[in-house]
């Protein structure tokens, strides 16, 4: 996949997908630009992508406020230029709290960013992609969107929402040459939750996934660099698993085929 003189806008890239999709698209050819709410995480991102030889700078961004992510995409179109061609959707939190009691300002906070961020860094984004009349959008959503899980009221809510955003992006964005997608990750080994899963919750996991693993983030990566490719120009709306089969699975043990 060649992504030179393509300009990349990666928000949450300082660490985890958003950090290995920068990574990958530069070594691509891409201007890549590092977004993240974590200045320094995004610089130690952008420095390596320069240490390696490829194109990037770091941005300081809060995708939940409109201001910022207007400032952080006239910095950005300061230096690529004024259009941004690829839009990675990846900043995200989980805010996790039982449902009976769940604060209301967390519940509004983790729809703030996941939801209003992401509408708003595809609004801004789309701006100059419809003057290019070319342009790529991918939101990072979950298997949380189909699938609940305990103390997830807020993220599963919030994904199954970027999820319908998505098709939204389509039929509004679709006649203009820009494709909006989402891939819903299922459970994925990242430096975070290498540190919080324990055997006990990666045996669960895995008894639950046909492919009998985890997911990595080069799974996340290799899905993302293909719908941000020309190769995927015609998929447009789609909502990607990228999971080994967690969604498709139903009871995991119902007896030994003979």
């Amino acid at each position: 996949m060649d992504f030179k003189n393509k300009t990349a806008f990666i928000t949450g890239g300082g660490s985890g997908i958003g950090e290995s999709a920068a990574i990958a698209l530069a070594a691509r050819g891409a201007y890549v630009v590092v977004g993240d709410l974590n200045f320094e995480n995004a610089s130690q991102v952008a420095n390596e992508i320069l240490s390696q030889g490829g194109k990037a700078i770091a941005l300081e961004i809060d995708v939940s406020d409109a201001n910022s992510v207007d400032s952080a995409f006239k910095k950005a179109e300061d230096w690529y230029g004024d259009t941004t061609n690829l839009l990675l959707n990846s900043a995200g939190i989980l805010g996790i709290h039982a449902f009976i009691d769940y604060p209301v300002d967390l519940f509004n906070k983790v729809m703030t960013v996941n939801v209003t961020g992401t509408f708003l860094c595809s609004q801004r984004a789309s701006q100059s992609m419809v003057k290019a009349e070319f342009g790529r959008i991918v939101n990072v959503a979950s298997v949380s969107a189909e699938r609940a899980g305990i103390g997830r009221t807020a993220y599963g809510t919030s994904k199954a929402a970027m999820v319908g955003l998505t098709k939204q992006l389509t039929m509004e964005l679709g006649p203009y040459g820009i494709t909006a997608n989402a891939i819903a990750p299922g459970p994925v080994l990242t430096p975070l939750t290498e540190a919080s899963y324990t055997p006990e919750t990666i045996e669960a996991y895995t008894s639950m996934i046909p492919a009998h693993r985890l997911g990595l983030l080069d799974d996340m990566t290799s899905t993302i660099l293909f719908l941000l490719s020309d190769g995927a120009a015609y998929i447009n709306g789609a909502y990607l698993p990228v999971d080994g089969g967690y969604l498709a699975s139903g009871v995991s043990k119902t007896g030994k085929l003979t």
